[in-house]
């Protein structure tokens, strides 16, 4: 062909069949889609290296072909200055680049942060991406340029609400590529990571989630990625002072100041959860010690056994029984709720002749109905009303008590199932209210719920067995007598 003919090379095509070339590798990507060494990239030689080892995590999964469709769950919890979000936009511009009809989704803690710091900080990578002109982008959203895909090729910064979850709920793109991103992780809602959970259930989709974030709260969702759900996600700690281009000088003035295993280092430099956050009740490090302790039975076998039951009092929460024998005690049944107290009467009998029970104390709130089949059955069963006045004028009502009693307890060497990851969650979860006299009050289970937090339902059935002092049965069981004792109150007995 004489050279006159020949049709010059359009730069476009070289970046389409390089975006096509990292279709399935982030890090390659991510070294050649921006202008390292350069402009405002001159002090940067490329990604930190945490970045470049989540892109060859992400990279790993999709060259394999048994797990490319299979979602893939990244946590990463670290200090301050590490480079989160740019991290978020290279991934993003990434997969927008790199995929046809991309879906990209980012939220975070709060709509101020996303739109001040979030999305400004992505868009800005979008911005130095040799694909820059490619997309068009707005304060909440960037768009493909293509006035046919505008609609299906997109990132969109979504606010939340634990009642607006519906641009989670339709998170879909079969066949293509899905990338959820949340930001300060920590602070998101339970109701919003379970809701999107929905976008893990399209077939032959590349689905990728990561949730970044400060590890500033001991308990939600973000905690329970690195605890009770960490066999579904792959986690990372990182510390800032590992980091490339942190302020090393004043991280380790952090350290310094508060000590290495102190709560404030051990967030904002080390990226590790609190041992206990601000408004906590009971400490992660007291369940972890109650765990770790193994006691003979001479140690406990001598105290009075008491049963607790906390009914269910909505349809997701569950009827939970406890037992507790001096500094021991056992998880004994979990029911779905069951409106049929004769039947559950009859379970709990069981239960109290199959342990020999010494007293049983179920949560009044919803037991009334369990408490009156128990007195047909001549059972001294006795109610206990959470909202009630407690005998120590510290507390501000009998559930604060008792929880207040159950932490003593934790402390003076109270023994808990190390299996018992429910029970671990519930006994961490609850926050204390300040309270205008000084009184300590537990939030409610409404509450919790409102911040996104489940019914510590079995934690409550522990802390019931605290409710009154008990003493061994001089009775038979079925008889009125059951063992109360009129002394002075010792939890730890």
């Amino acid at each position: 062909m004489p050279p006159h003919n020949k049709r010059k090379a359009d730069p476009t095509d070289e970046i389409i069949e390089m975006a096509a070339d990292c279709q399935h590798d982030p890090d390659k990507w991510s070294l050649m889609a921006f202008d390292w060494g350069h402009g405002e990239l001159s002090n940067h030689s490329g990604p930190r290296q945490w970045q470049r080892d989540i892109n060859r995590t992400i990279r790993d999964h999709l060259a394999n072909p048994e797990t490319r469709h299979q979602p893939l769950r990244i946590a990463v919890a670290s200090g301050h200055g590490i480079g989160k979000s740019a991290q978020m936009g290279m991934i993003s511009n990434w997969a927008m680049s790199c995929w046809s009809d991309a879906k990209v989704l980012i939220t975070s803690n709060t709509g101020d942060q996303l739109a001040t710091k979030t999305s400004p900080e992505i868009a800005l990578w979008f911005r130095r991406a040799i694909t820059s002109t490619w997309f068009n982008t707005a304060t909440m959203s960037i768009k493909s340029r293509d006035p046919a895909h505008e609609n299906t090729w997109r990132l969109d910064f979504v606010t939340w609400s634990e009642n607006n979850t519906e641009a989670f709920a339709g998170l879909h793109n079969e066949g293509r590529i899905i990338v959820l991103l949340f930001d300060e992780a920590s602070g998101i809602a339970q109701k919003v990571w379970e809701v999107a959970l929905g976008a893990l259930t399209d077939e032959n989709t590349v689905i990728i989630w990561i949730a970044f974030g400060n590890p500033t709260q001991n308990s939600g969702m973000f905690r329970e990625c690195f605890r009770k759900f960490r066999h579904r996600w792959l986690t990372r700690h990182i510390d800032s002072r590992e980091v490339e281009g942190t302020n090393k000088a004043y991280l380790q003035q952090i350290v310094d100041d508060y000590g290495e295993d102190s709560d404030e280092a051990r967030v904002r430099v080390r990226g590790q959860f609190p041992r206990q956050s601000a408004m906590q009740f009971i400490s992660e490090a007291d369940v972890d010690a109650a765990r770790n302790r193994h006691l003979r039975p001479d140690q406990y076998s001598f105290a009075p056994v008491i049963i607790g039951v906390d009914p269910a009092w909505t349809g997701a929460d569950t009827l939970e029984i406890y037992l507790r024998q001096g500094l021991c005690s056992r998880h004994l049944l979990t029911l779905p709720r069951n409106d049929n107290d004769v039947q559950v009467a009859n379970i709990l009998a069981r239960l109290e002749e199959e342990h020999q029970a010494d007293a049983v104390f179920i949560d009044a709130g919803y037991g009334t109905g369990i408490k009156s089949a128990g007195d047909v059955m001549g059972r001294a069963w006795r109610l206990v009303w959470f909202g009630g006045k407690a005998i120590d004028p510290g507390y501000l009502n009998k559930r604060a008590e008792m929880w207040g009693q159950m932490k003593r307890w934790l402390k003076a060497g109270g023994v808990i199932d190390p299996k018992d990851t429910i029970l671990y969650t519930d006994l961490t979860t609850p926050e204390t209210k300040p309270h205008l006299q000084g009184k300590v009050q537990l939030e409610s289970k409404e509450d919790m719920k409102k911040r996104g937090m489940p019914s510590p339902n079995r934690a409550d059935a522990l802390a019931l067995t605290f409710s009154e002092p008990v003493v061994k049965r001089i009775a038979p069981i079925g008889s009125q007598d059951a063992g109360f004792a009129v002394v002075d109150y010792d939890p730890l007995g």
